[in-house]
C-alpha cells in the first residue's frame, strides 16, 4: 500500500512539474515548410507548436496585402495584451532589407506581422485552426499556447522565419 501511494505521489509531482511552463525564451524560430514554431531558451528547444501561416505561405512577403509570411531575421519590437486574437507579439517586419526592396518596386512592403491566438469568437477551434492557412500573414497558435509564448518572450527576443 505504501508503495502504491508513493507511486502515485510521485506521478502528480511528475505531471506538475513536467506541465509547469517556462519562464524565458531567446528565440522563436518559425519553419513554414514543416508548419512548425520552436521557443529556445540559451541553445536549449523548449517547446514546439504547429502554427497557421499566411493564406499565400509560399516565399518571401514583399507587399502590403500579399498574404505571405515574412522570411528572415527579426525581433520582437511590441508585446499586445490585449488584442483581436487574444494576445499578440509584433515582429520587426519590415526590415530595412523590406523596406528597401519595397521602395525599389514602389510597394508598400506593410506591417503589423504577428505571432498571435485566435480571440474570443475563434477560440473554440483550438488546434483545428492549423488545417488551413488563414491569417494575412502572420504566425498564429491556439489561445493557451500563445499566453505561454507571450509570458515567456520579451521585446527583443529574436525571431527568425526560415521559408
Amino acid at each position: 500500500m505504501v508503495n502504491f501511494i508513493f507511486l502515485i505521489s510521485y506521478c502528480l509531482i511528475s505531471f506538475v512539474y513536467s506541465a509547469k511552463p517556462f519562464s524565458k525564451i531567446d528565440l522563436i524560430l518559425v519553419e513554414k515548410s514543416r508548419r512548425v514554431m520552436s521557443v529556445y531558451h540559451q541553445g536549449k528547444l523548449l517547446k514546439s507548436y504547429k502554427i497557421a501561416l499566411g493564406f499565400s505561405p509560399l516565399g518571401h512577403k514583399e507587399q502590403e496585402g500579399d498574404g505571405k509570411t515574412p522570411e528572415g531575421m527579426y525581433s520582437i519590437s511590441a508585446k499586445y495584451p490585449q488584442s483581436q486574437f487574444h494576445k499578440a507579439l509584433k515582429i520587426s517586419y519590415p526590415n530595412s532589407n523590406d523596406l528597401k526592396n519595397a521602395r525599389k518596386k514602389g510597394i508598400s512592403a506593410g506591417g503589423q506581422i504577428m505571432i498571435h491566438g485566435l480571440g474570443k469568437d475563434f477560440g473554440w477551434l483550438g488546434k483545428l485552426h492549423v488545417n488551413k492557412d488563414w491569417t494575412l500573414g502572420c504566425v498564429a497558435v491556439t489561445n493557451e499556447e500563445i499566453k505561454e509564448i507571450y509570458d515567456a518572450a520579451v521585446t527583443g527576443t529574436k525571431v527568425e522565419i526560415r521559408p
